[in-house]
């Protein structure tokens, strides 16, 4: 399955693939022509159909029922989990954790956790390598504050050095689900998540995760507190 948010892309691409090998055929008497434009046209039509894929996922029912749980908002690898002031929408001290996601990984984005947009800001900010810690804040990203009856919760998308463009469909006031499909970053980038220190994480740095289907945080409001 093709991811809507990148339908567009998609077709280009495999129209220009498409395209290299039907001139390679034209050409195909010149060998030096015809070898490298059919080569062109399938690596462009494979890297397509790769990038832009859509794969099911199946969300954990748990997850939908226990608004606690936080789950990874995009496929990749943990490379960092730190303490550090956010000063959009939580404006306290918070756990980062930071996803990065390689060219190679699924670049679909899912809502971490069940709740109500209550933030949104675009900052247009750089294109540095998106593994610097800097990234977080300078890159361009759009940002997405979460809240539901146990806690509030920061999540980012965040460009890198490939990524040019940045998707989604959800807006201030959307109620959403945790495994909710709502956007993807194009070629490369990372997924900032804010959740509050008394947070329960669930993973470590090298961790690989799954989106919509990887837990990656438990919230552990006075709520929850109060009934223990």
């Amino acid at each position: 399955m093709i991811t809507q948010y990148g339908i567009d892309n998609f077709l280009i691409m495999i129209a220009i693939g498409i395209f290299s090998i039907v001139l390679g055929f034209f050409l195909k008497n010149n060998l030096f022509i015809f070898v490298p434009l059919l080569i062109v046209g399938i690596i462009l039509i494979f890297l397509a159909i790769w990038f832009f894929r859509d794969p099911y996922r199946d969300i954990p029912k748990e997850a939908i029922n226990n608004s606690h749980i936080i789950l990874s908002p995009a496929d990749g690898r943990i490379t960092e989990i730190v303490e550090e002031f956010e000063p959009n929408y939580l404006k306290t001290g918070t756990k980062r954790i930071t996803i990065f996601l390689s060219p190679l990984d699924v670049h679909v984005n899912r809502v971490p956790m069940n709740g109500v947009i209550k933030y949104f800001d675009f900052i247009k900010g750089k294109k540095l390598v998106a593994s610097l810690p800097e990234a977080s804040s300078q890159n361009q990203q759009t940002l997405f504050g979460l809240e539901n009856e146990y806690g509030i919760i920061l999540f980012k998308q965040i460009v890198g050095i490939l990524a040019r463009r940045l998707v989604w469909d959800i807006k201030i006031g959307d109620t959403v689900v945790a495994g909710q499909k709502f956007g993807m970053m194009k070629f490369g980038s990372r997924m900032d998540i804010c959740v509050p220190t008394s947070s329960n994480i669930l993973v470590k740095v090298g961790d690989k995760v799954t989106a919509g289907i990887s837990f990656i945080a438990l919230l552990q409001s006075e709520k929850k507190h109060n009934e223990d």
